[in-house]
C-alpha cells in the first residue's frame, strides 16, 4: 500500500509564503516528504515587494527599506547574495532622509521658507520626543542630556500621565493622534509669551507650529499606514520592534530577495495566476465527501484530504495543509463576503474569535507617486557659463489646515496631507511623494496628466520665491514680496520662473488592486497586540502530542495564517512577513516530528 505524503499549499507568493515554501523544501527535500505548491493569484512573484524602474533607476512600488541593519534577515540574506551594491542608481541609494540638513528645506504655504531654528526646530524635536515616548523608547529616568529635549521628554511624561488618568488608566481606547495633539496643546500653553513672527504673511506662530506638526503628522501617516493617527492605538506603540542600526535600501532591488528565496524551488512549484476564491476545510473529524474529483492540472488527485480549494478558472485542488498569506485587506474583505455561506472566501466561515481580530486590526492604503522632472522647466534653467550642481532640495510642505479660508483654493484637496517631495537620491530627476489613505486611494483614480498639473501647481507655489531652489532666498525675517501672493506682478513673474514641470509620472494601486486591497497592518484604537497573535492561530488547532499516534486522522493545522498582519511585534515589515512564514513551516515541521514522520 503507498502512503499518500502530505500535500501543503501556500496561497500567495509574496515574502511570508516564498520564506515558507523555501523553509519547508529545503529542510525536507532530501527525505521528500511532502507535496508542496505555491498558488499564486498574480502574474509575478513578490507580492508587495515589486522592483520597477523610472527615468533610468531602480526604484521600489511596494516595499522600500530595510527597516534596521541590526538582527534583520533580510539584511543578511541581502549581504549573502550581494544585493547591497550596484551599478545602476537605485531609490534612496544616499540615504535621502529629512534629517539631511545641506538639502532639506521647509517651506510654508505662500512660499514661506521657515528657515529660522525657533520656527520648526522646537515643534519638530517636541513631535520626535513624543512619537519615542508612545513607543516606550523614553521613560521618568531617561535622560536626553540636553535641557530643551529633557523639558520635552517631561511634557510628554506629563501628557501621558493625564491621558491615562482621564482615561481610567486604559489604554486600550488612547489613540497616537490624541496623545500627539495633547503634547502640542501642552506645548504651546507653556510658550504663550513666545515672540510672534514676522513677515509671514497671514502665518501666525501658533498656525505655523500646528502646521509643522502636522507635517510630521503626515510622515508619521506614511509609515504606519493609519489614514488618522486618532485611529492608532497608543498602547500597541510600545509593543513594535525596530531593529537596531541604519535604514537602507536594496541596491539591487527588495525583489533580488524574493528571487534567492524562489530560487531553490525546482520549476513548476509555483504557479502563477491561480487565484483562490474559496476554500472548504473541516470543522471535526468527519470527512465530507468530495467525490472522487481530479485536480484540473494533476497537480492534486485526491479526494481524501480535508482542504480543497477553488480557483477563479474552475479547477480545484485538495490539500491536508494551507498557508494563507494573502494580505489583511483581502481578508477584511473575505469575512464580509463570509456572511453569505454560499460565496464566502471560507467554508465553513472563519469562526468568531478569527473575524473578530480581522475586523478590529488596521490596514491602511499607502501609494507611492514618482515624477520626472521636465528638463525645460524653470528651476532647471542655468544662466550661460554658470556651474550648478543644486538639484531638487528635500522639500517639506507645511500646509494651511484643509477647512482654512487662507489655504490656497489652486492646491488640489488630495496634496494636503502630503508632507515631503524629494529626489529618490541627490541631484536625481526623479522626484518621490508618498500618499496614505483618503488621498492615496484619490491618486489611484486621477489621470496622469491631472496629477502633473496637480502636484505641478502645488510644488510652484510652494517654490515661487526660491530661484534655482536655493535655500534662504525668501524666508519669513526677510520676506519682501506681498504675503507670496502670486497675483501681484512680481508674484507672478517669480512663479513663472520657478513652475516646476514633470514630463510623466509612476504611481502605486495598492488599494484598489483587488490581490491587495491596500498596503499594510496597523494596530487600530480597539484591537490589541492579542488580535495580531490571534491572527497567527491555526485551525483547526493542533492539539496532538508526540504519543498521539493518531493525530493525522483529527486533521489538525488545515489552515494556517502568515504574513506580516500575524506578527505580533513586526508587523507591517518585511522581516515581519518574513518571520511568519518561517513560524508557519517550522509549525508544519514540528508537527510532523512529533507524529513520527520527520524523522522518518
Amino acid at each position: 500500500m503507498v502512503v499518500k505524503k502530505p500535500r501543503i499549499v501556500i496561497i500567495g507568493a509574496g515574502m511570508a509564503g516564498l520564506t515558507a515554501a523555501n523553509k519547508l523544501y529545503t529542510a525536507t527535500a532530501s527525505k521528500d516528504l511532502f507535496e508542496l505548491c505555491v498558488v499564486e493569484g498574480g502574474t509575478r512573484i513578490g507580492g508587495r515587494i515589486n522592483t520597477s524602474e523610472f527615468g533610468g533607476d531602480r526604484i521600489e512600488m511596494g516595499a522600500t527599506w530595510i527597516h534596521g541593519i541590526g538582527g534583520s534577515p533580510i539584511h543578511k540574506i541581502a549581504q549573502e547574495i550581494h544585493s547591497l551594491h550596484s551599478d545602476q542608481p537605485w531609490e534612496c541609494m544616499d540615504g535621502n532622509t529629512v534629517t539631511d540638513d545641506a538639502t532639506t528645506i521647509t517651506i510654508a504655504e505662500g512660499g514661506f521658507h521657515l528657515h529660522h531654528p525657533s520656527i520648526v526646530d522646537p515643534i519638530t524635536k517636541l513631535f520626535n520626543t513624543l512619537m519615542e515616548y508612545s513607543q516606550g523608547k523614553l521613560n521618568d529616568t531617561t535622560s536626553k542630556g540636553g535641557s530643551e529635549l529633557e523639558s520635552y521628554q517631561k511634557l510628554a511624561a506629563k501628557v501621558a500621565s493625564v491621558s491615562a488618568s482621564s482615561n481610567n488608566n486604559n489604554k486600550n481606547n488612547l489613540s497616537v493622534g490624541s496623545f500627539l495633539r495633547q503634547g502640542l496643546e501642552a506645548y504651546q500653553v507653556s510658550k504663550e509669551e513666545q515672540e510672534e513672527v514676522k513677515g509671514c504673511g497671514n502665518w501666525s506662530r501658533k498656525l505655523l507650529e500646528e502646521a509643522i506638526f502636522a507635517m510630521h503628522e503626515n510622515n508619521q501617516r506614511t509609515y504606519t499606514s493609519a489614514d488618522d493617527l486618532f485611529t492608532l492605538d497608543y498602547g500597541a506603540e510600545s509593543e513594535y520592534i525596530m531593529f537596531p542600526g541604519e535604514e537602507i535600501t536594496i541596491a539591487k532591488g527588495y525583489l533580488s530577495i524574493i528571487e534567492y528565496l524562489a530560487s531553490v524551488l525546482p520549476p513548476g512549484l509555483v504557479q502563477l495566476g491561480k487565484k483562490v476564491t474559496r476554500i472548504e476545510w473541516q470543522l471535526d473529524d468527519e470527512k465530507r465527501k468530495k467525490g472522487g474529483a481530479v485536480e484540473n492540472n494533476g497537480c492534486c488527485s485526491s479526494s481524501s484530504r480535508p482542504v480543497k480549494l477553488h480557483f477563479c478558472d474552475g479547477s480545484v485542488m485538495y490539500a491536508d495543509h494551507v498557508i494563507v498569506t494573502v494580505s489583511l485587506g483581502v481578508l477584511k474583505a473575505a469575512i464580509l463576503d463570509d456572511d453569505d455561506d454560499d460565496s464566502g472566501m471560507f467554508y465553513p466561515p472563519l469562526p468568531p474569535s478569527k473575524t473578530e481580530a480581522i475586523s478590529r486590526l488596521g490596514f491602511g492604503v499607502v501609494n507611492k507617486l514618482f515624477m520626472q522632472l521636465s528638463p525645460t522647466h524653470g528651476g532647471l534653467k542655468q544662466h550661460e557659463n554658470e556651474q550648478s550642481d543644486k538639484g531638487f532640495p528635500f522639500l517639506q510642505m507645511a500646509f494651511h489646515s484643509p477647512q482654512s479660508e487662507m489655504r490656497n483654493k489652486k492646491i488640489p484637496w488630495w496634496m494636503r496631507r502630503t508632507a515631503t517631495l524629494f529626489p529618490i537620491y541627490n541631484n536625481s530627476s526623479v522626484l518621490l511623494s508618498w500618499f496614505v489613505g483618503e488621498e492615496a486611494l484619490a491618486l489611484e483614480s486621477l489621470k496622469d496628466e491631472e496629477i502633473i498639473n496637480g502636484v505641478s501647481s502645488t510644488v510652484s507655489f510652494f517654490l515661487q520665491h526660491h530661484s534655482q531652489w536655493q535655500k534662504g532666498s525668501t524666508s519669513c525675517s526677510s520676506h519682501k514680496l506681498c504675503n507670496g501672493n502670486v497675483n501681484s506682478d512680481e508674484g507672478r513673474s517669480h512663479y513663472l520662473q520657478n513652475e516646476v514641470k514633470f514630463s510623466k509620472v509612476l504611481k502605486s494601486k495598492w488599494g484598489t488592486d483587488p490581490l491587495f486591497l491596500g498596503s499594510y497592518s496597523y494596530v487600530a484604537v480597539g484591537s490589541s497586540g492579542d488580535d495580531l497573535d490571534i491572527m497567527a492561530e491555526p485551525l483547526p488547532k493542533d492539539n496532538s502530542s508526540c504519543q498521539a499516534s493518531s493525530a493525522a486522522s483529527s486533521s489538525p493545522l488545515q489552515i494556517l495564517f502568515a504574513g506580516e498582519a500575524t506578527h505580533r511585534t513586526h508587523y507591517s515589515t518585511t522581516h515581519g512577513a518574513y518571520f511568519s512564514g518561517l513560524r508557519e513551516a517550522n509549525r508544519l515541521l514540528q508537527h510532523y516530528h512529533c507524529v513520527g514522520i520527520y524523522n522518518n
